[in-house]
């Protein structure tokens, strides 16, 4: 899931556009470009795959939580605003940002008055709680971040409000009367209201909760509503009559019906989105190599589009517990063999894909540090020659094979496999390509630590942006031990290192931001020593504005444009 970006104005010579309603490169990157109040029309949305979940409580994709604020309002919110702005925090549910006590350990939040769901029952303090409650039962929900979890203090042995129904829960969370919510932790966190954004915190009532089925049957909060909704095919967003402006500073809620259609194939929606029968490339991530050349080389389509810098990290996870890469030095020979530059074109090349990486934080994120410990030579195609000094080095000198896993409706993840695939071949590891679908790929497959070890698959393609830009909001779900759920749906698949847990609660009891940035820094070092992450690139994105769109810019905080603020001509 990604939710930060570096923007700023263009200095590669291609223009640093911003504003106005005259199409121009970038014109989206730092400024709202077709600035309107217009309300109505429709605005058509494609996904080339399929949610990981509708539900607020189990979705983890970037652009799920982006689209999510039409339908459902969290406690807190990054504002819908361009350029550095979008990375500040705002009010949502609550009237204002989290008070905080005890240091740091207890954080309350009052609730606006008036809102309402979609079926006019009043909204209460009562229904965040459960909604936080139940996102913690990951046998239920195995999507989602696993932050509550971690840092509220919960009962022991607690499982949730379906299997551990009845037990009091006033020592994690309290709800003194239905405008209140206090939130009790283990630790002190300064950056709560940080976890305040997330989906997680959108409101559910218990008397309405379907457990695994509520994805299907979501109750609105927000200014949007269900309507024919076909699970994994296509559904509508309509106006939500019991939405109240009043209660709701942020939202304009601008157009009349969203049309959303599901598994498209990726060239077909660059295709669409050029014609203007598709308005939003709703993952977000820019379009597909096969689209570049046309687009770049023709002016008037150019004109389209924005290019932002992103702090991102494409990436390869390598699963040590599959084997034989339960050995370090079999790990560092797939470092030293792959072919970077093949990875950087697979991804879209430098301008599209991003540049290429040799830590796992971007240098966006605070506490970032330049190193390179697997040095791919001159031409950044690979060191063939410590690749086999590696096999040597692990038992197998003469290569071996493996799976690699990607997710099947996004090619630019299937080409970085036949890249690798190529790649790791000259020096004999020998790899089968895996394509699973995007909505489970985490949570069934590549993120289920059972099935990665009986299906072999040692690497598993991957992509992550931080839940929150700074150090702790982009590391703690991919690099720490114990987010890893037997059951699947952990963004971590790899990373199984005690020494970096610690240093992880080291960093977070640090108060001094000068030494707790450098903590993330030498938390990168140590997982790329165990080489169980090979960063490919540090992220950036060809987006294709819509036409007839309005209010469209990038937004910092999500890495992709600002879907909550659009409208339609």
């Amino acid at each position: 899931m990604a939710l930060s970006a570096c923007g700023g104005t263009s200095t590669d010579g291609n223009g640093g556009g911003g504003g106005g309603s005259t199409p121009a490169f970038n014109a989206g990157l730092t400024d709202v470009f077709n600035a309107s109040d217009k309300k109505g029309g429709t605005i058509k949305v494609a996904n080339s795959g399929t949610w990981d979940s509708l539900d607020p409580g189990e979705t983890y994709y970037g652009y799920s939580w982006n689209f999510l604020r039409l339908y459902g309002r969290s406690l807190v919110m990054f504002k819908p605003a361009p350029g550095k702005a979008s990375n500040e925090l705002v009010p949502d549910l609550a009237e204002g940002l989290g008070t905080p006590s005890e240091g740091g350990k207890v954080w309350t939040y009052k609730i606006r008055d008036g809102i309402k769901y979609e079926d006019g029952t009043p909204v209460t303090s009562k229904d965040v709680k459960h909604a936080v409650l139940r996102s913690t039962d990951k046998a239920t929900f195995p999507n989602g971040p696993a932050y509550f979890e971690g840092f509220l203090n919960l009962p022991a042995d607690y499982k949730g409000p379906y299997k551990s129904k009845g037990v009091n829960t006033d020592q994690a969370i309290e709800t003194p009367d239905d405008k209140t919510i206090v939130f009790k932790l283990k630790q002190p966190f300064g950056g709560f209201d940080y976890m305040a954004t997330l989906p997680q915190t959108v409101p559910v009532p218990e008397a309405k909760d379907t457990g695994a089925e509520y994805r299907n049957t979501v109750l609105s909060t927000g200014p949007y509503k269900f309507e024919g909704l076909q699970p994994d095919k296509s559904f509508a967003l309509v106006r939500n009559d019991q939405w109240d402006q009043a209660t709701d500073p942020i939202r304009k809620a601008l157009p009349d019906r969203y049309e959303v259609t599901m598994n498209v194939n990726a060239d077909d929606i660059d295709n669409q989105l050029i014609s203007g029968d598709v308005h939003i490339d709703i993952a977000g991530t820019g379009v597909q190599p096969n689209s570049l050349a046309r687009i770049l080389g023709d002016p008037a389509l150019k004109d389209q589009a924005d290019n932002p810098t992103i702090a991102r990290l494409w990436y390869t996870s390598v699963n040590p517990t599959v084997k034989p890469f339960d050995n370090v030095e079999c790990r560092k020979a797939v470092h030293y063999a792959i072919d970077r530059t093949g990875y950087q074109t697979a991804m879209g090349g430098a301008f599209a894909g991003g540049d290429i990486a040799s830590t796992v934080l971007p240098p966006a994120i605070p506490g970032y540090q330049q190193f390179d410990l697997y040095p791919a030579g001159p031409d950044n195609k690979g060191d063939v020659n410590k690749a086999k000094e590696a096999l040597a080095a692990c038992g197998q000198p003469d290569g071996f094979t493996t799976n690699i896993s990607y997710r099947a409706e996004r090619p630019k993840e299937k080409a970085i496999a036949e890249s690798l695939q190529q790649s790791l071949g000259r020096v004999g590891i020998k790899l089968t390509l895996k394509a699973f679908p995007q909505g489970d790929y985490f949570s069934q497959f590549a993120g289920n630590p059972p099935y990665v070890v009986q299906n072999n698959l040692g690497l598993v393609i991957n992509g992550w942006g931080a839940d929150w830009n700074d150090g702790f909001g982009f590391l703690s779900q991919i690099v720490d031990s114990r987010v890893i759920r037997e059951t699947g749906g952990s963004s971590n698949t790899s990373v199984r290192i005690p020494e970096v847990d610690q240093m992880l609660d080291s960093a977070l009891a640090e108060t001094d931001a000068t030494k707790r940035e450098a903590i993330w820094g030498q938390i990168d070092k140590k997982v790329m020593e165990e080489a169980v992450i090979f960063p490919g690139v540090y992220g950036k994105s060809l987006l294709l504005r819509g036409k007839g769109l309005t209010n469209v810019f990038v937004s910092e905080a999500f890495g992709m444009y600002d879907y909550l603020a659009m409208g339609v001509q």
